[in-house]
């Protein structure tokens, strides 16, 4: 479980591609202390598996299809920045809000507009993504836990401060730019939960 807080913007070494899969190297600082081979580390927002750690400051992990499929890992090259964030030890403080490092889609941003003190981005908002945004919600993206200022038919909008502007990648993002999308794991269980017509047990008449 993650809180959606960045560490760390780390550097892409290296990605070597196979047939259906990829391994990613990711040279970076801060999130090597304390970490070991099967620790999970946060990728722009996706759980990835230290499946390495080398001793010039880098650690690397595996992608298979459904990764490279679901998320914009895919679309790294050496040099690239990424936001890096280690799990939340038990008894951490909950920063942000519960982030799994799930992906759910990929999308797109559509402005970005600045303003004295905060800058407003706008992303596509995917069809099957659009019931779980909701104004004043948290989403994830790219790894860091954002509030939802605004949402319509098929967009959302975020305000970003500067210091998340600063710390984060979403500092150089562009329009056009394609980035992952975490919605809160909360929603979904809601939507799960009444979808099957589940009755509450500590309702009248619900299970004993």
């Amino acid at each position: 479980m993650f809180t959606g807080l960045v560490e760390e913007v780390g550097e892409v070494a290296d990605l070597r591609r196979a047939e259906g899969s990829a391994v990613l190297e990711i040279s970076c600082q801060v999130v090597l202390d304390g970490s070991e081979v099967g620790d999970s580390i946060a990728v722009n927002g996706c759980c990835l598996t230290i499946t390495d750690l080398r001793p010039e400051g880098s650690f690397t992990c595996d992608m298979m299809g459904e990764t490279l499929d679901r998320t914009a890992l895919g679309d790294l090259t050496p040099g690239d920045p990424v936001n890096l964030e280690r799990a939340m030890r038990a008894g951490g403080r909950l920063g942000g809000h519960l982030v799994q490092g799930h992906v759910d889609g990929v999308t797109t941003v559509r402005s970005i507009d600045p303003h004295e003190e905060w800058t407003t981005v706008t992303y596509a908002l995917p069809p099957r993504l659009s019931r779980y945004v909701v104004e004043k919600g948290s989403i994830t993206i790219d790894g860091v836990s954002l509030t939802v200022a605004a949402v319509g038919d098929d967009w959302f909008s975020v305000g970003l401060i500067p210091h998340t502007l600063e710390v984060t990648t979403h500092g150089i993002r562009g329009v056009g730019d394609r980035v992952d999308l975490e919605v809160d794991v909360i929603a979904k269980y809601v939507e799960r939960m009444l979808s099957a017509g589940v009755t509450s047990p500590y309702s009248p008449g619900g299970d004993s």
